[in-house]
């Protein structure tokens, strides 16, 4: 399983990369949105895109971490449960 902090540095990257790109989006069509033109806009654009493909990059490798935890944690409760049951059948075996 994944270490507590390594799982908050991954969405903590995530929540400033998307709020990056929001600001960006939000700057840009209303600060400089008169300013920007030809490859500065392209730049400026492209840049926004960056971030949002990363915040989607990160919150697709969350989810499926997220998911191998889950079916770790359901097959570890399976293993258990089946062991318990196994000890079961043996004490009353032995009675």
């Amino acid at each position: 399983m994944d270490k507590p902090r390594s799982k908050t540095r991954r969405r903590r990257f995530g929540i400033i990369c998307i709020s990056l790109a929001l600001l960006m989006l939000l700057v840009g069509e209303t600060v400089l949105k008169s300013h920007l033109s030809g490859v500065a806009l392209l730049g400026y654009w492209l840049g926004c895109f960056i971030l949002t493909a990363l915040a989607a990059g990160a919150a697709l490798s969350e989810a499926a971490r997220v998911g191998l935890e889950a079916r770790e944690t359901q097959r570890s409760l399976l293993e258990k449960t089946l062991q318990e049951v196994e000890r079961e059948k043996a004490e009353k075996k032995e009675r």
